[in-house]
């Protein structure tokens, strides 16, 4: 998932960008709102946090703009004003939550989670395909009620594959949802992890579902479950 961070507050920036990284999110980390709002314009992102109080352009304003320019992914809001009118404010802007400083990292997370599954109708909160099971929220991934150990960038990789199974994901498409904005795209790193999921997810199981499609790109062969039943990941 590809997330927008909005932070004036540089060392809050940082640790907020290291811990989000750390579990598998791209991050794309700005300081000022009118960068924000052109990035946010230009590009397409999962989530974008938002502090409310930016030099230049203020958070309600980037959020306002963003909505009237009908740029509709999910903006979650962080501020030190807390009062209900502050609140208030916000979600009249267009934000879709709001969350007051200073506040806990799985909070935080957790909120990401959930307005990744309120941002389009067809993200469930646990994913399947054939006998394959990711739960984003636990963090686990199974096969055949087998659990797989995944790094956070495998399971980041794995999951935008599960969200889209049967289409033929470019690399430019996984770059910019699994990646961060700086990352050079002439880099194999893509080719590596395709090799890496399909040496935990595929060749245990004698299965072959993570396909190259050559001068494509990837795509995660859509199975339907043999029983109908869905397995849930231990």
């Amino acid at each position: 998932m590809r997330l927008l961070l909005v932070e004036d507050d540089a060392r809050l920036a940082v640790l907020l960008e290291r811990a989000l990284c750390e579990d598998g999110y791209a991050v794309d980390c700005v300081g000022d709102g009118g960068e924000a709002l052109w990035l946010a314009s230009e590009n397409t992102y999962d989530v974008v946090i938002l502090d409310g109080m930016l030099p230049g352009m203020d958070g309600l304003e980037v959020v306002r703009t963003l909505r009237a320019r009908r740029r509709w992914m999910p903006i979650l809001m962080l501020t030190a004003r807390i009062g209900i009118d502050d609140r208030v404010d916000g979600l009249d802007a267009g934000a879709d939550d709001y969350l007051g400083k200073p506040f806990e990292f799985d909070e935080l997370t957790a909120r990401i989670r959930a307005l990744v599954r309120r941002g389009a109708g067809q993200r469930p909160s646990v994913l399947t395909n054939g006998d394959l099971v990711l739960d984003p929220a636990a963090h686990r991934v199974a096969r055949r009620g087998v659990r797989i150990e995944l790094t956070a960038k495998e399971f980041a990789l794995l999951e935008l594959l599960m969200r889209h199974p049967g289409d033929v994901l470019t690399r430019t498409f996984i770059l910019e949802h699994a990646w961060d904005f700086a990352f050079d795209p002439s880099s194999n790193i893509i080719d590596q992890y395709i090799a890496s999921l399909r040496r935990k997810i595929d060749r245990p199981f004698a299965s072959t579902d993570v396909e190259t499609v050559r001068g494509a790109g990837y795509r995660l062969r859509k199975v339907s479950d043999v029983d109908g039943s869905t397995v849930v990941a231990p």
